[in-house]
């Protein structure tokens, strides 16, 4: 069971608890996969990001994680097609979050008016990408 925000202690053990029942709830194996990828370069970088991201941020109160996944798919996409490999990633964890493809496509559709058409369409691309390998694993 997820701890609920308004619970939160501030102590990095419960931001880390906190950090790992979200990322548990979006994407189990992400923290041995970041931690795989990255701790010998950082050590104990998979860690810090659990705790500081999710523990931290996205288990504050104020928003659901579904609204706050669609935050973080409407910035990545403004950031441009650079951020591509965390934009699909992400948007996998906005569908875990309970979003729609539907709603997924209009967060990214809607940053065309702030971070211009190319940026737009680079997240579509990854959008698209996404679905077609997910629709294919079906």
């Amino acid at each position: 069971m997820t701890k609920t925000p308004s619970t939160l202690d501030t102590a990095p053990d419960t931001a880390l608890d906190v950090g790992r029942d979200i990322v548990a709830q979006l994407n189990p194996p992400l923290e041995g996969q970041l931690a795989e990828k990255y701790d010998d370069l950082v050590p104990d970088f998979a860690e810090s990001l659990v705790e500081w991201a999710y523990g931290r941020h996205y288990a504050r109160p104020g928003l659901d994680l579904k609204t706050r996944q669609l935050c973080t798919i409407a910035a990545l996409t403004v950031l441009g097609g650079q951020t591509a490999p965390q934009l699909k990633v992400n948007i996998a964890h906005t569908l875990s979050a309970g979003a729609s493809r539907t709603e997924i496509i209009e967060a990214i559709w809607q940053m065309a008016v702030y971070g211009g058409l190319p940026a737009a369409i680079n997240g579509l691309n990854a959008a698209r990408e996404l679905f077609d390998e997910m629709d294919r694993a079906a």
